[in-house]
């Protein structure tokens, strides 16, 4: 999916929302664990509940992963799931020396080895260009570069001081060496709040996903005030406040519900900014 096809999508759907597909068998409801593939069966209700307000999903592969073959299973068929018109993220953040990033690469994007074609995997930087030049050489694939996250330990490394600059502004310019804003994003975490504007002055045109509305406290109004752009630029996900709404039977009617309330939301900034 190209930039200009994600921004037609959000005006088509008058929504920048990503749902993350942070599914555990320890969260789901319980009459789903009759189901063959109990997390699966989960994915597909709240897929078919939410795909017409949203415009990307984000399966975080370790959510997957810690159940084994069973899981990798489960996470091709999200994949395949997931309508083809609607951007796909693989939320993996890997990162690591060039000949393993490029098997990598092949894991997210190469659908006739593993069976996915994510349009997009989320990448660690520490290891340099090395760690992510290898997954920009599939046409059309995106990387999405870890810059300012939201966790709490983020001020360990992410804002010392690497002379005039912190340390996540020097990753985000030294980036633009390796890819334009038509194959690159970066990950921004909502809690960050006025940050938006010192991101925007390094990469004013680039789209940012943006993890931490809702449950992790980010505010939307903040996050767009800061960071929307031209093109929207945002693509604020939010996981467990529309997954997991509810624990009962009705649990894909209130994740809609939550779901409405954001698309909601968002339509109006982006009718106030006279993008659509």
């Amino acid at each position: 999916m190209t930039k200009q096809q994600l921004f037609e999508q959000i005006q088509k759907k008058r929504s920048f929302l990503c749902v993350g597909l942070d599914s555990s068998l320890d969260k789901i409801p319980q009459h789903l664990l009759k189901y063959e593939n109990p997390i699966l069966e989960f994915n597909k209700q709240i897929i078919d509940a939410t795909k017409d307000l949203c415009v990307a999903y984000k399966p975080n592969t370790a959510f997957y992963e810690c159940y084994g073959k069973k899981g990798w299973e489960t996470l091709i068929e999200t994949w395949k799931y997931i309508p083809k018109d609607i951007f796909s993220i693989a939320d993996a953040k890997r990162g690591d020396i060039g000949n393993t990033s490029s098997m990598y690469a092949e894991t997210f994007f190469n659908e006739k080895s593993s069976e996915m074609s994510f349009d997009s995997v989320t990448v660690a930087p520490y290891m340099g260009s090395d760690s992510v030049l290898p997954f920009l050489t599939f046409k059309n694939k995106w990387v999405i570069l870890l810059a300012l996250t939201s966790n709490s330990g983020h001020a360990d490394f992410q804002l010392q001081e690497t002379g005039e600059e912190r340390l996540f502004e020097k990753v985000i310019k030294t980036a633009q060496q390796w890819a334009t804003d038509e194959q690159m994003m970066y990950v921004v975490g909502a809690t960050r709040g006025a940050a938006f504007g010192d991101v925007r002055k390094l990469a004013p045109d680039h789209f940012l996903l943006v993890p931490g509305v809702g449950a992790q406290g980010g505010d939307l109004k903040e996050v767009c005030k800061y960071g929307l752009n031209a093109q929207c630029g945002l693509l604020i996900n939010s996981s467990r406040g529309i997954i997991y709404a509810s624990q009962g039977v009705d649990f894909a009617e209130k994740a809609r519900e939550e779901a409405i309330k954001l698309q909601q939301e968002m339509e109006q900034i982006l009718m106030k900014a006279n993008l659509v």
